[in-house]
């Protein structure tokens, strides 16, 4: 691993002291430091890449930040297997390996190829109207159907590998990798899946008739969600950080991505032990 890219955002206490550690630290030891022209301008470089430039040259992502900064990263390395290392500045991070203080000894390890990947499964949401295609994206954790500002539900007909499944009356549904089982989907009363099992959750969001549970479906089916109601505001969210307003008829088709995001893992950790360590649970 020559060149080491790294992404950050301003917002995080400590990132441009962090930051300025972190470049002068890989370079004493050789590595080429790729930074995009906001990062390098947070610590007072000369301008640096694009961030798709940053993918591209580089062997190794370190993401300063959280699980936003996290879904941004994996939706920039989309086509490139480039592993990712992240390093929680923030708060939960579930996707972040390590916090600050471990940061260089976990460099130093993977340097020593004492490191391994872990390949999670992504999404890819096309959008379309009126038989034509209107947007696109892959995305990490999950992709949200659900209503506008006001408190009324939206009405959603929704088929998997073409078979009609139900008509949903809700605020909303959310379709989730296992990745994004701890996000959004959690707190709709979606499951915990273990990463490793490649399946996807449709898990409703306050639906109207209490039988509509989550279900959990194969990794191979394709879902098609069509908003059948007339409702101002409705979105289809992607990741949580890019919206695409909705209108009647338009019908989001979902299904894996043949993409996968890589990220760092260390053999002494499990995912078990994160989750106990993030949501709280009590010692064994």
């Amino acid at each position: 691993m020559k060149t080491v890219g790294i992404l950050t955002k301003p917002k995080f206490p400590d990132v441009q002291q962090t930051l300025k550690q972190l470049a002068g630290w890989l370079r004493e030891r050789g590595k080429e430091v790729v930074l995009d022209a906001k990062t390098a301008a947070l610590i007072g470089e000369p301008a640096g890449y694009k961030k798709t430039e940053v993918a591209t040259r580089s062997d190794l992502m370190v993401v300063l930040g959280g699980d936003g900064t996290m879904l941004s990263a994996a939706r920039l390395l989309e086509e490139r297997a480039v592993p990712i290392l992240g390093v929680n500045m923030g708060g939960l991070g579930f996707l972040t390996e390590v916090s600050v203080d471990q940061l260089y000894p976990t460099l130093e390890k993977i340097f020593a190829g004492e490191f391994a990947i872990e390949e999670r499964l992504m999404l890819r949401a096309r959008i379309h109207r009126h038989g034509e295609h209107v947007a696109q994206a892959t995305v990490l954790n999950d992709v949200v159907v659900s209503k506008g500002t006001l408190a009324r539900l939206i009405e959603l007909h929704i088929a998997i590998d073409g078979h009609f499944v139900t008509s949903l009356r809700a605020d909303g549904v959310i379709v989730a990798t296992p990745t994004g089982s701890t996000a959004y989907s959690l707190s709709a009363g979606g499951p915990i899946v273990n990463p490793s099992v490649h399946v996807l959750m449709v898990t409703p969001i306050c639906p109207h008739t209490l039988s509509h549970r989550p279900l959990v479906i194969p990794s191979t089916a394709s879902l098609e969600i069509v908003l059948t109601s007339k409702d101002e505001g409705a979105m289809a969210t992607l990741d949580g950080q890019v919206g695409v307003a909705l209108t009647q008829g338009d019908t989001v088709v979902v299904a894996a991505s043949e993409h996968r995001t890589l990220l760092v893992r260390l053999p002494d950790r499990t995912y078990y032990e994160v989750l106990r360590r993030k949501l709280k649970w009590g010692e064994g």
